[in-house]
């Protein structure tokens, strides 16, 4: 056998190979950089907290846009309307939120167990950030939010949006989120479709979902 036909290390190999790619593309023209003009930003002009309720509302959610002063009474109307007795309310929850509210208020400090928490009427959180343009809540597991479970395992969800949280495309939501954080993206209640294209709700998240978006007083 001569010595051009003896076999070679897998690591001389791969440099003569590489070798060769480099010399077969040594007269090729460098490649122009990709463009990423991607829209970061709303458009001027867009009423973002219209557009959220209405992308939420597509999603069968139900939206109701209250004031701080009116939100005590508009969240106990809703759980009143859902027959809603046992509700988890996780850790920075204002009081305020449920002043007008008669529900029994379970905690999660120590955390509640699953079966707990699938036999409770519902939980009520706040967010992290929503966004208008896809109609999407994300938790972050921050104050009034609590752990992932409590947003996923009862089969209600009242989620609390205060108007300044809300951006219009996602890249503005991820601008103000940190990929560490356990992060929960929330579009409409849970649900999914078989191969008939025949939804079913409630499969991996609450059946129902209802939303209170906070805004700041009318000016006078």
């Amino acid at each position: 056998m001569s010595d051009a036909a003896a076999p070679r290390g897998s690591n001389e190999a791969r440099d003569e190979l590489l070798r060769r790619v480099r010399a077969g593309l040594a007269d090729r023209p460098a490649v122009a950089a990709i463009p990423r003009t991607y829209r970061r930003l709303t458009e001027p002009g867009t009423d973002v907290t219209a557009l959220f309720a209405e992308r939420v509302s597509e999603y069968q959610a139900t939206v109701q846009r209250t004031t701080a002063g009116d939100l005590p009474g508009a969240v106990a109307g809703i759980l009143a309307a859902r027959g809603v007795r046992r509700l988890v309310v996780p850790q920075g929850i204002p009081d305020a939120w449920l002043a007008g509210s008669d529900v029994e208020r379970l905690g999660d400090d120590p955390p509640l167990a699953s079966s707990a928490l699938d036999q409770v009427d519902g939980v009520i959180t706040g967010c992290a950030v929503a966004i208008a343009g896809t109609g999407t809540i994300v938790l972050d597991g921050g104050p009034g939010q609590g752990r992932r479970a409590l947003s996923l395992l009862p089969d209600y969800h009242l989620c609390v949006v205060e108007a300044d949280r809300i951006v219009g495309t996602v890249p503005e939501a991820l601008a103000l989120l940190r990929p560490t954080r356990p992060l929960t993206w929330i579009s409409g209640p849970s649900a999914t479709s078989d191969i008939e294209l025949n939804r079913i709700e409630g499969v991996h998240g609450p059946r129902t979902l209802d939303v209170v978006i906070i805004e700041p007083p009318a000016q006078a």
